[in-house]
């Protein structure tokens, strides 16, 4: 009943949940609260000594989490939540704090501790409110709720058979009191659902007093933070050029100044194909390979080494300054930490080859947009001078070269969204994975590390496995294994869960339709698709600007949500479910009914 005044106040405000727990998102779901998911990307290493006491932490804990969404979503995904919650759960015992286990040994030491014991558990939750004006300003609102819990005495059978179900792993203090942990407790003392991991009692008071009897006001320093967003910044982080100066440029303009209006349109538009060239030449002509290994060099230098003219050197090095590429200091250059991570290509996130992926395909193919719009077909046969009838077999993979370049460009996006895909939800009950047009393998072996039971097997096209081993892992995971063959043609590998990464995309409806239909044959109930894709969140800017881009490379379309759970219900699969990971692409499971 304390959350019904509330609902009415949240309609049409986007409220965020910062957090990918399916026992938060179950919670609050349940409570009538309509959000969206955007998992925090802070890493949860604050030092625990310079608390004094593990509420702090919790708290803590929760406010960055939610912070760090809040800052990151007008740049990453174009707009700007309402609301941003975040929370962190914590178990408390003999003054240590119990976190999530790292493995079974970690798991057993935890509730061997707390096995005839009496325990707290505390959620820290922050809220954060966020109104845009010339700059964001952040209302911050943080809470705790501590609950009791006392656990039987457990003998080391029943230890080792709740450690073996593998539930312990993803939860604070290694158990689950909603599931079969809750076997293991005597009696608790306070808010359940604060156990589960979201105390809904209290959060549900906090609306109330925010919404209904104490709103806050912008003035008020005490509860706010100021993020002050400036283009530069902007573009450092984000390579937003083009629509950070759109932003720029175009607030605050009256009809009086529309001839000021429409220079600076002129202006950006004229300027942003030579900056998006300048990260092209850079990368391409090792400019930030070079600095990797020799930073401090000047123009004369850099253009010596990669055998350029120093005036046109001059003029690249300072076009990578503009973009946040490059640092200079008395005329010596570096990179900055967003080149040292994305551009030098033997960094672990390097996009290095889908860079080179971008100059050598995608611009060409761009350049014949206006044939595109006219036909309505991608644009291989114009740009390349050769008709593709089948895009990957005539296009990538028919000159050895360009399918190593195209594969390099994969397997970049990979190892970046690669993570943020495999823990996006809780997978343990599914044991053997198949990755279906996996390529190099970078997202299934991100499945194993982040699921220690899975196994995964990577399903392409021969020409793709032949040349997989060039990508693997320094270390050898005999859990990823290769297997060869065309997902259209042959007979799929059994498995729990399918894996489809980037691949639903480039396919109209009806072979989409082909492809989902081996997948339901191949499952059975309760077996699973994980869709990594881009998902378009209705009719935005930027899903226009998608639906271009696919227009002129492939055969297919981005889609919405609502368009995937479409054609996967077709196939008898429901149970759908999204986390906006913010990470280029999103995560979506369906499951076998």
């Amino acid at each position: 009943m304390v959350l019904n005044p509330v609902i009415s106040k949240l309609s049409g405000k986007l409220v965020v949940l910062a957090s990918a727990s399916p026992r938060r998102l179950e919670i609050l779901r349940n409570a009538g609260l309509r959000f969206e998911v955007v998992p925090s990307w802070f890493k949860e290493t604050l030092d625990k000594r310079l608390f004094k006491s593990p509420q702090e932490y919790a708290v803590e804990t929760a406010k960055q989490k939610a912070l760090e969404v809040a800052r990151r979503m007008p740049f990453k995904h174009l707009k700007t939540p309402d609301i941003v919650i975040g929370a962190d759960t914590i178990v408390t015992v003999d003054g240590l704090i119990l976190e999530k286990p790292v493995d079974k040994d970690d798991a057993y030491r935890m509730l061997s501790r707390l096995s005839g014991k009496e325990h707290s558990v505390f959620t820290g939750v922050a809220i954060v409110l966020c109104h845009e004006k010339e700059k964001i300003d952040y209302q911050l609102i943080d809470f705790y709720e501590e609950t009791k819990v006392k656990f039987a005495d457990l003998s080391e059978d029943m230890l080792w058979e709740y450690i073996n179900s593998g539930e312990p792993m993803d939860k604070a203090g290694g158990y689950g009191i909603q599931a079969l942990g809750g076997m293991l407790v005597e009696f608790v003392h306070g808010d359940f659902l604060n156990v589960v991991g979201f105390p809904l009692n209290h959060f549900c008071k906090q609306l109330d007093l925010i919404y209904n009897r104490c709103p806050f006001s912008s003035d008020e320093e005490s509860a706010s933070v100021e993020l002050h967003h400036n283009t530069s910044e902007m573009l450092k982080q984000e390579f937003g050029v083009l629509r950070s100066w759109l932003k720029k440029y175009f607030r605050g303009y009256s009809t009086v100044k529309t001839l000021g209006y429409i220079s600076h349109f002129v202006f950006v538009f004229i300027t942003f194909p030579t900056l998006l060239q300048a990260l092209f030449t850079a990368s391409k002509m090792g400019v930030f390979d070079l600095l990797q290994r020799k930073p401090g060099l000047d123009a004369a230098q850099v253009a010596q080494e990669i055998k350029a003219a120093v005036k046109g050197t001059e003029g690249l090095l300072g076009a990578c300054v503009s973009l946040g590429l490059l640092q200079s200091k008395e005329k010596f250059y570096k990179n900055t930490d967003l080149a040292t991570r994305y551009l030098w290509s033997d960094s672990p996130f390097s996009l290095h080859g889908y860079i080179q992926h971008c100059n050598e395909t995608l611009w060409p193919l761009f350049s014949h947009l206006e044939s595109a719009v006219r036909e309505g077909t991608n644009q291989h046969e114009r740009a390349f001078g050769k008709k593709a009838n089948d895009l990957f077999q005539d296009t990538y993979y028919n000159n050895q070269s360009v399918k190593l370049r195209f594969m390099n460009a994969m397997h970049s996006i990979a190892k970046v969204t690669g993570k943020a895909v495999a823990t996006a939800f809780d997978l343990s009950s599914y044991k053997t994975a198949c990755d279906l047009g996996g390529c190099t393998g970078a997202i299934a072996y991100e499945l194993t590390k982040a699921h220690p039971e899975m196994s995964v097997t990577v399903f392409d096209l021969p020409e793709v496995v032949e040349m997989s081993e060039h990508f693997h892992p320094s270390h050898t995971d005999n859990r990823v294994s290769f297997v060869a063959g065309d997902f259209f043609k042959d007979e799929l590998p059994k498995a729990d869960l399918y894996i489809l990464a980037r691949i639903l995309h480039d396919w109209p409806d009806e072979k989409v339709h082909i492809l989902l239909k081996k997948i339901g044959d191949a499952c059975t109930p309760g077996c699973a698709v994980l869709l990594a894709e881009t998902m378009l969140d209705g009719q935005t800017a930027y899903s226009a600007l998608q639906g271009l881009n696919m227009l002129a490379q492939t055969e297919g379309m981005e889609r919405t949500e609502s368009q995937y759970a479409d054609l996967l219900s077709k196939h008898g699969f429901g149970d759908t479910r999204v986390v906006r990971t913010m990470n280029f692409l999103d995560a979506f499971l369906a499951v076998k009914m």
